[in-house]
Order: C-alpha cells, then structure tokens, then sequence
C-alpha cells in the first residue's frame, strides 16, 4: 500500500504500531508499568486500547487471543530488579527462598537424585568450602582469634606460603582469600607452576603494576605448586613482593626451607597446614553424605539429611552409608580430605550402578531397602596405600632419620616400624640399604666391626633379587643393629680431625722428612725418608712420631681442639 508506514512492534506490551508513533506510545507504557510496579501491581499482559487513529494505517490490532504472550516486564527506570517481577530473583519469590539452606550449612550440590548430584566435577572441588566459617580443621593456624584469622577477617593479607601435605587445605584456603578480597575490589590472579611460564608471571606483575598505579586496586596472585618453580623464576618475585606491587600466596607441600629462595621466605610469612585430624575428618564426610542426601546407618534418624527426601522422590532407591564406613574411611584417607571425598565418591557410584538391578534388604533396627554402602565398599573406593610417603620429599627425610635414630636407641620393634613405612610407602631398598652401611661404621663401629660384614652384605642382597623378597633381608640387618652396642669412638674421632684441620690458621704444617717416600736418588739426598724406623724389623715397641710438630702429642680420641 503506498504511503503506509512500517509497523514496529513495542517490546513493552507487543503491540505493532506505526513508527511514527513508537516512541510516544513507548514513553506511555514505561511510564504505566513504573506506576504499577511503585504500587506494588504487576504489569498487566495486555494495554487499554489507543484511540483508533494510533494505529498504523495497514497494521491492525490483532485480537487478545492471538497475540502472543507478554514476556516478563520490568521496569527500565528502577536499578537492581530482575526479570520477573519486583521480588529480584527470576521465578523464586521470598515463600520459597526460605526453602534454601543457610549460609554456612557448606555447599549445596544440585540435582533430583543422589546420581545427578555426583555428576560432573569431582566430589573434592564441588564441596570446597568459601568461606572461613565452613572451613574444617587446622584451629593451630585458624582457629578464633589466631593472628592469621584476624588478618583474613580484617581483609589485611600479608604475603604467604603454605605449606603442607596434599588435601590439608591450602587451595581451599586460598580459594576462600580470593572470595573474601574480591567482596572488598581486589584483584585475585591463580597460576599453577606447573604449567604457568616466566612470562606468565611477568604478565600479572604488569598488569598489577596498573592496576596499582590507575585505580588503586591491590593484586593478590596465587602460586598452586610454588616449589616447582626454579630459583630463577622465583626470583621474578622478589622485587615486586618488596614493594606491594602484588601480595603473593604460594602453596607447596614440600618443606619450603629447600625449595623456595631464602629472600622470598623472608618477605613471606611461612603457614605450616597438617594433615587433618580424623575427627575434622569425620566432620567433612558427614557434611558430603549430607549434601549428597545418602543416609548414615547407626546414628538414629537425626542424621539423615533433609535432601534425602528429594532423592526418595526420584525413581533412584535410596542410598545408606554405615557408620563404621565413614569411620574407616575418615581413618584410612590418612588426613586427605580429597582422597577421602573422591573415595567416597567412587563408592557411592560404584553401588549405584549395582544397586540398579540388585537392591539390598538391610536390617538395622527397622527394614530398610535401598542401595547400601558399608566398609568394605570404602575400601575398595578408596583403591589407594594409606601409607603417606614421598620419596623425594619431606617425608623421605623423616622417616630414615626416625629409623637412625631407633636403631641408634636400640629399639628393634620402631626400627622394624620405620623400616616398614618407608618400604611399603614405596622407597628404593637401595637407599635404605646405603644408609645402613654408613650406620654400621658411624653408630657401631669397632663396639662390633662384623657389622660393616653385614651391611655390605645386606646391599649385595638387595641388588640380586630386589623387593619384596629383600625386605626381609633389610629387616634382618635392622634387628642385628638394633641389637648390637654402640660406639661411636672412630667417628667421634674422625670428626676431632677434621674440626683441627678447619680450625688451623697459616699454613698446614709439612709432612716430616722421615715419613716422606724417597723413590729417587735425589729424594734421598734431600733427607727424605731419613731416619724411619721400619717398625716390623725391630721386636719391641719402636719410639716415633708420626704427627707434625706442630700436633705432638694430640689425642683425638679424648678430646677435641678449638
């Protein structure tokens, strides 16, 4: 139709007008819906007819039944409220929030049944705790008014290092900084050594660099596996760290005193995390059954969860968990709350897939059906030593220096213990098997020369047949250690020896000319060998001195020169 206007649709009430009159007609709707939304009123889906003449001249209104539904209307004038409707969140008024559980209850994982709330991430990173409140274990460090609480509390965050073993709790820690200093502006940057480069870093650095100099804005990077890091590139650190530029966190399970530069430890502040307790152990895994909606046998009713019901709703049978189960697994996961959740992870699925065809009958005090999980599903859950050893890490240390010293002290049953620990913990038989040779001559020495015999002969085992068959021969040589007395006479000695050697000033004094070789002719008419008295050719004891002149007379078996 010539001369006809476009129509254009409102986005406020869908009506189609003409594009002359869009804008007047929007203004109006705006303003209706802001008025309703003050009074409390929903926007009506459908507007009051515009006098005939607002209609496009080939646009006709179309009947109420045929036009299509109104979307959700909010105001554009009223910051802050979401789509549908003036309560802010879209489809869930305030009745039903109060349905949602508490701050400080931990995590909630989503889904109708047991099966879905498993699915995707792992059990260990969906559970990470956000906030200190929910944060379980290490009270030394983080308990209620230690130093380190009330710094994260003020949001005052000093440069760290956290150091522990794995699953104690040092990125959940640096995850709950980084919900905190985000809340108060600050920028939280995560890098792992493991795959993060040089300039990597030297890019955050940068970026905090103006951050720092445009808006003010502080910068807290995260280090995860900070010892990975060569010495070179920790020391991309050093400069930035002295002077605020960034606030570093780097966790590490390795002893720090060997693996970080000794200038960054010293602009750091060093937060020793133990492996946590079985009780906080105990505590997470209760908190996980909960949120997964499993019941726990053996505790009464209190102890199942409220989601419970929503996973009995389902099509899934339920899900019981002994008591004894979690216990054993809160004991066996050896301190590792990731070991321990994806532990039970692994067993929750694996009954699942088998509870499907094969639902079990339990009787504990009342009949019950449903799928259930007891000890011995944990264990095979957990598919995993719970011996904590790392060979080339602090625990390698620990544990030989404990077995020195309980042979040193006799004690053959920790010697057979520590011996043990390294052994089944995975150590090289080799190693121990040096170190044993050492101890024969430093802690046994002449008190019984054939044990030197003995450790060699223990290395020799070990070299021919390897583990297990050599670990008793290992255990063998231990036990005769243990046993044997103790003298520590030559190395004693020796060490007397060589703290003289250190402690002398000068020039070390010549070897006298009497017991110098003389293989030449010409060594011989400079003296050398002159006067040596060939000590088999005379019968009684030969009067001699083979020291220096200057050390006449010293005993280094009785005391010691400074």
């Amino acid at each position: 139709m010539e001369g006809a206007e476009c129509a254009v649709r409102c986005p406020v009430c869908l009506r189609e007008l003409s594009a002359a009159l869009i804008n007047s007609h929007l203004d109006l709707c705006l303003q209706a819906t802001e008025g309703q939304t003050q009074r409390g009123c929903s926007p009506p889906h459908k507007k009051p007819r515009l006098a005939a003449g607002t209609s496009c001249g080939g646009a006709e209104e179309r009947p109420e039944e045929a036009r299509p539904a109104a979307a959700p209307v909010f105001s554009l004038f009223r910051k802050g409220q979401s789509p549908g409707g003036p309560g802010g969140r879209s489809g869930v008024g305030r009745g039903d929030a109060a349905g949602q559980p508490e701050e400080g209850d931990g995590p909630v994982l989503r889904g109708a049944s047991v099966a879905e709330r498993l699915e995707g991430q792992p059990l260990a990173d969906r559970l990470r705790p956000g906030t200190l409140r929910d944060y379980v274990g290490q009270e030394r460090v983080l308990g209620a008014h230690t130093l380190l609480r009330s710094l994260l509390e003020a949001h005052e965050i000093p440069s760290l290092v956290l150091w522990g073993p794995p699953g104690c709790g040092k990125t959940t820690l640096a995850h709950i900084i980084a919900n905190s200093s985000k809340k108060k502006g600050m920028r939280f940057v995560t890098l792992s050594a493991t795959s993060a480069k040089t300039n990597d870093v030297r890019d955050v650095i940068s970026q905090a660099q103006n951050e720092k100099r445009l808006f003010k804005r502080k910068t807290i990077l995260f280090i995860d596996e900070i010892h990975r890091f060569n010495k070179s590139q920790q020391d991309t650190f050093l400069p930035h760290v002295e002077c605020g530029t960034v606030t570093l966190i780097g966790a590490t399970t390795e002893n720090p005193s060997f693996q970080v530069n000794a200038a960054l430890l010293s602009r750091c502040r060093v937060i020793v995390l133990e492996k946590l307790s079985v009780e906080a152990m105990e505590a997470i895994l209760l908190r996980a059954v909960k949120s997964l909606g499993v019941q726990v046998l053996g505790q009464g009713n209190q102890h199942s969860s409220s989601a419970t019901s929503s996973g009995n709703e389902s099509s899934e049978l339920p899900v019981y968990i002994e008591e004894k189960a979690l216990s054993t697994l809160a004991y066996l996961c050896d301190g590792d709350a990731r070991t321990g959740l994806n532990g039970l992870q692994l067993a929750v699925q694996a009954r699942l897939a088998a509870g499907k065809t094969t639902p079990l009958s339990v009787t504990k005090g009342c009949s019950v059906e449903g799928v259930l999980i007891t000890e011995e599903h944990v264990k095979e859950g957990l598919q995993r030593s719970h011996i904590l050893y790392d060979r080339a890490g602090e625990e390698h240390y620990n544990c030989i220096s404990a077995l020195h010293k309980s042979m040193r002290g006799s004690d053959e049953n920790a010697s057979l213990y520590w011996l043990a620990r390294m052994l089944e913990g995975g150590e090289d038989p080799l190693y121990v098997a040096r170190r044993l040779v050492r101890f024969a001559s430093e802690d046994i020495g002449l008190a019984d020369p054939s044990a030197l015999t003995q450790a060699v002969a223990a290395y020799q085992g070990c070299h021919f047949i390897g583990m297990p068959e050599c670990e008793v021969i290992l255990a063998q040589c231990v036990v005769y250690f243990a046993r044997a007395p103790k003298s520590i006479e030559v190395y004693r000695a020796y060490s007397n020896v060589k703290e003289c050697l250190r402690m002398h000033t000068g020039p070390l004094p010549p070897v006298p000319l009497h017991l110098r070789n003389a293989p030449t002719r010409l060594m011989k008419d400079l003296g050398y060998g002159k006067g040596y008295k060939y000590n088999p050719m005379y019968k009684e004891p030969v009067e001699q001195d083979y020291l220096p002149v200057e050390l006449k007379g010293t005993d280094f078996f009785k005391e010691r020169r400074t």
